[in-house]
């Protein structure tokens, strides 16, 4: 299966840093279908221990709770290992790395979820940054793949997740409490 906007979004069940409080808990799977009634902000980034994906993913954990009052959860994930993850949620933040993480971080080792949702950079081995919006039944709703250099905007993706929500056409730079266009 390969993601596309309006369809179910590709399923996955990988080992993740959820609940880990050592390298022995390490591995918990998280499935697609464990969100299930929720929204979920599911994105790749290329590498731990990087330099611009500490600084996105960092900004998405400082602002979580603004995605849990839009009854919303988040999910990152990168090809590299779960003893990788750990390694890199346990460094703290002034040594690049992302201690205080406030949602799990998932393994794509074999590269599967990364190929099924298209950001598998095959020549590197490693995924590059795409962030998808998958609604309460499971279906994609949004997707965008942006240059390694590149990081992603809090700010967008928690306006495009507002405006989804609305279920409105939202016209360019639709922000909550505007009015939606209305057909005549």
């Amino acid at each position: 299966m390969t993601a596309k906007i309006g369809l179910p979004a590709p399923t996955f069940t990988l080992g993740s840093t959820k609940g880990a409080t050592s390298p022995k808990t390490l591995g918990a799977p998280i499935s697609l279908s464990d969100y299930q009634g929720k929204w979920l902000v599911f994105f790749f980034y290329p590498l731990d221990f990087t330099f611009v994906c500490p600084t996105e993913i960092l900004a998405l954990s400082d602002r979580y709770e603004e995605f849990t009052d839009l009854d919303t959860d988040i999910l990152g994930c990168s090809t590299d290992s779960v003893f990788s993850h750990w390694a890199w949620i346990s460094t703290p933040r002034d040594k690049n790395g992302i201690a205080g993480l406030k949602f799990p971080l998932v393994a794509d080792y074999t590269k599967t979820t990364a190929t099924a949702y298209g950001v598998l950079n095959e020549a590197e081995g490693y995924a590059q940054r795409g962030l998808f919006i998958i609604d309460p039944e499971g279906v994609l709703k949004y997707a965008t793949i942006t240059d390694d250099n590149v990081g992603r905007s809090v700010d967008e993706t928690i306006r495009v997740l507002q405006a989804l929500q609305n279920g409105g056409l939202c016209p360019a730079e639709w922000k909550p409490g505007q009015k939606v266009l209305e057909l005549v």
